[in-house]
């Protein structure tokens, strides 16, 4: 927050008509900041003494926490007012992520056609597609108008639209969408000309309603946009998607993905906002999962309790093998779910990678099988501990394990991702938890295993 800002916010309880007057000129950003500080209500008898413009703007960001709750604390007449202000994606957000059934009924029956029109349309789209956070907001003329016309129509309507960086062109008979046209070379053009004459022959870059938003974020990357217009079958122009619509859009994408990396179902609401029970449901089903698949570590140890019994230097390695392998698998799994979301890697690329990561994988692992065979070696010789008269065969075991698991967590971890793919299911649900827990249970038999030919005749 502004510095100025905050060492003039007045404390929590001080009369709202107080902050509001310290705020009424501050940053939109900063007011919002203050205003999370506060329970709800209070905020809403902030947003009253503020100027309606100012109020809207607040409501209007993202980063404002509680906003449903705030407008059910407003008189129902100034909240109407403020949502029929909003920007319509707003609008949307609100209605659809913070207020209950019978809330979003009381205030729909309350706003005007246009409005209602807007929200019940935008609502009809998946949540995470274009038509979910467009806006209706835009400026758009005929194609037979002037330069001079349209900048006087983008004068007389800036105030309605959420941005006029771009005017979109359309055919005057059916509608359809022709050209983009940025204000800044609209400006630059001849008054008399046409306003198409200003786009020059570019085909304007457009989505579906349906396009998922983190295919609407590429082609901002691609394209360097700062709005992508949203069309329908008959390229007639449904509403647009603005740059911090997607940053936004981008940062809850990216958000969703890191809580399931962690391996947990997505909050959905910031941290502090969300209950108990409800923390308590999203965590405990993968951890449940997890410590499930846990469990036939058991059953791997169980199956080899007779080797263990007859070389119990054998468990000392256990940490150090199965970490290990959790760690390449992981690893793996991360890179490729990253690739996958940047569209660098396409599931068709599957043989690709298990050509990639199959000789990364041995390498990684002659690395650490190194480690491990030089460790057990200088532990032995300087006397640290005494593995016992065929030490040089454990060394071996060790270093030829990790080799194996390694290897072995490098490839599955790298494949899962696309076997989710496969199956309809989110690659990121192919978390580092996950993958630990599959590479543990497979890196014991593994392990096992090779003990079993290296150290039989001796140990076993």
């Amino acid at each position: 927050m502004n510095a100025a800002v905050t060492e003039t916010l007045p404390i929590a309880g001080f009369a709202a008509p107080a902050l509001a007057a310290t705020l009424s000129r501050a940053h939109i950003a900063d007011i919002v900041e203050a205003l999370n500080e506060h329970q709800p209500a209070y905020a809403a008898e902030v947003l009253l003494d503020l100027p309606k413009a100012r109020a809207v703007d607040v409501l209007d960001q993202p980063e404002l926490r509680e906003p449903g709750a705030i407008l059910k604390a407003l008189p129902l007449e100034r909240a109407v007012a403020f949502i029929q202000a909003m920007s319509s994606d707003r609008i949307a957000d609100v209605f659809r992520n913070d207020l209950s059934e019978p809330e979003r009924h009381r205030f729909v029956a309350r706003l005007d056609h246009e409005t209602k029109a807007a929200l019940a349309s935008l609502l009809a789209y998946p949540e995470h597609s274009a038509g979910a956070i467009m806006t209706t907001e835009f400026v758009s003329v005929p194609a037979d108008w002037t330069v001079a016309r349209t900048l006087d129509h983008v004068r007389t309507v800036e105030r309605t639209r959420e941005t006029v960086y771009a005017i979109y062109v359309l055919d005057p008979a059916t509608g359809a969408l022709q050209q983009a046209v940025a204000l800044r070379r609209l400006i630059s053009s001849e008054p008399g000309a046409l306003v198409g004459s200003a786009a020059g022959l570019r085909e304007p870059v457009s989505v579906s309603p349906l396009t998922d938003r983190e295919e609407v974020a590429r082609l901002f990357a691609k394209y360097n946009l700062l709005a992508v217009p949203v069309v329908d079958d008959g390229q007639r122009v449904l509403g647009i998607v603005t740059v911090d619509d997607v940053i936004d859009a981008m940062i809850a994408e990216t958000t969703e993905d890191v809580h399931k990396l962690g391996g947990m179902e997505a909050l959905g609401v910031p941290y502090r906002e969300i209950g108990f029970l409800s923390m308590i449901r999203k965590r405990a089903g993968w951890l449940s999962v997890l410590l499930i698949g846990e469990m036939l570590t058991a059953s791997v140890l169980q199956h080899y309790e007779g080797a263990l019994e007859k070389a119990i230097v054998l468990t000392l390695f256990i940490p150090l093998i199965m970490s290990s392998g959790g760690n390449s698998g992981s690893q793996a799994t991360s890179l490729i779910i990253r690739a996958l979301a940047l569209r660098e890697l396409a599931p068709r690329d599957w043989w690709r990678v298990a050509l990639r990561e199959l000789p990364t994988g041995i390498t990684l692992g002659v690395i650490l099988g190194a480690i491990g065979f030089v460790r057990v070696v200088a532990w032995q010789k300087v006397g640290f501990y005494d593995y016992g008269e065929h030490w040089m065969l454990v060394a071996a075991t060790v270093g030829a394990a990790l080799l194996g698991i390694v290897t072995f967590g490098s490839l599955t971890g790298s494949m899962l991702p696309f076997i989710m793919t496969r199956l309809g299911f989110d690659p990121a649900s192919a978390s580092a938890p996950f993958v630990a827990t599959l590479v543990d249970v497979s890196g014991l038999a593994i392990y096992f295993s090779i003990a079993s030919l290296i150290l039989s005749g001796t140990l076993l």
